[in-house]
């Protein structure tokens, strides 16, 4: 804070820290708050005067056909105010009968079935599964670009990386439906090898697995894992790589011994950021399988806002997920032995 005073000088320094603290109060802070807040409570109605309410009907019915009954003008008025006295009566329970009470509760989070348990966990697995795979490709490609080709090749290879990312995130997903659609690239592509047949309808269903998901995953998140790990590989000396070379060290003892624990940070924030890209999108899983692959939680998520209108239990779901995501950020960081200093670099 006194070398950004120093820098810009103060009012423009203290207008830097105003915006900061608005940014996060306003984007991160308030809506997490709120949302936590929306988990913790219910909404109950009194239902304990729906006899009452019940009797009070068949006393107006009755005091009705008294009135259409009765011939003194005297005996009609009376009958006529008990009438509306009733019917104010009945007007009262029955807002009181239907106001919703908030009740403080913690059971929004403990009346998930076992079929959104179950597919609680399940969407945490694929999404470990996502980073991993992410981590397996896009490692051998980071070390490519920083260490193997030439400053020129590797400026290409990452604008070749960042050039499909120009294009929506959608859009790519649905590129990949093409591909792996009933009848599409690579069905039409087994086809002409003769492996499925299109008119006995014995393509493949790649579409009805999560292996499409993954794969879409990977793709679409590939640049959170490429460029972390990149960063931190290009400061990497060469030296060392190859004075282990010298000493007689094979490669994979270079990468276990040098490499991997240069890019620990790197290797933290890629898997940080593909996993939680992963465990909460939905576009992804919704357009590859078309809901023929079963649910991730992020779609039961918009269904509790979005069709149920059960905001708490979607609240409770999604807090769920956030802590899932801040407990995956301390066992890296742990599993890695790096900290949010190194993470930040």
């Amino acid at each position: 804070m006194t070398s950004l005073m120093r820098t810009v000088g103060r009012p423009l320094g203290a207008v830097f820290l105003l915006l900061t603290a608005l940014w996060a109060v306003g984007l991160i802070v308030l809506p997490q708050v709120v949302m936590m807040e929306r988990s913790l409570w219910l909404e109950e109605r009194d239902t304990s005067g729906e006899q009452k309410i019940n009797a009070l009907y068949t006393s107006l019915d009755l005091k009705r056909f008294d009135l259409e009954d009765a011939k003194a003008e005297d005996t009609k008025k009376q009958i006529a105010d008990e009438i509306t006295a009733l019917e104010r009566e009945v007007a009262a329970l029955e807002a009181q009968e239907n106001a919703p009470r908030k009740v403080y509760t913690t059971a929004n989070y403990t009346r998930m079935s076992g079929l959104h348990f179950t597919i609680f966990v399940k969407t945490i697995a694929y999404a470990l599964a996502v980073t991993l795979l992410a981590l397996a490709v896009c490692y051998p490609v980071a070390y490519a670009v920083a260490h193997l080709a030439p400053p020129a090749r590797a400026g290409l290879l990452l604008v070749g990386l960042a050039i499909p990312y120009a294009i929506n995130e959608l859009l790519r997903v649905y590129a990949w439906l093409m591909i792996l659609d009933t009848q599409g690239v690579l069905n039409s592509l087994l086809a002409w090898l003769g492996v499925v047949d299109f008119q006995a309808r014995t393509w493949i269903p790649f579409l009805e697995s999560s292996g499409a998901v993954f794969v879409a995953m990977v793709y679409t998140y590939t640049l959170f894992m490429v460029f972390p790990i990149y960063n931190t590989l290009e400061t990497l000396d060469r030296n060392q790589i190859e004075a282990a070379r010298d000493l007689g060290a094979s490669t994979v003892r270079i990468h276990r011994r040098v490499v991997i624990p240069h890019a620990k940070p790197g290797i933290a924030v890629g898997c940080l950021m593909t996993f939680m890209l992963a465990v909460g999108s939905y576009s992804v899983p919704q357009v590859m399988t078309r809901g023929k692959a079963g649910d991730w939680f992020s779609q039961l998520i918009y269904r509790q806002f979005f069709e149920s209108f059960n905001w708490n239990v979607g609240a409770a779901y999604s807090f769920t997920l956030l802590l899932t995501c801040i407990a995956f950020i301390l066992i890296m960081m742990k599993l890695f032995k790096v900290g949010i200093r190194d993470i930040a670099k």
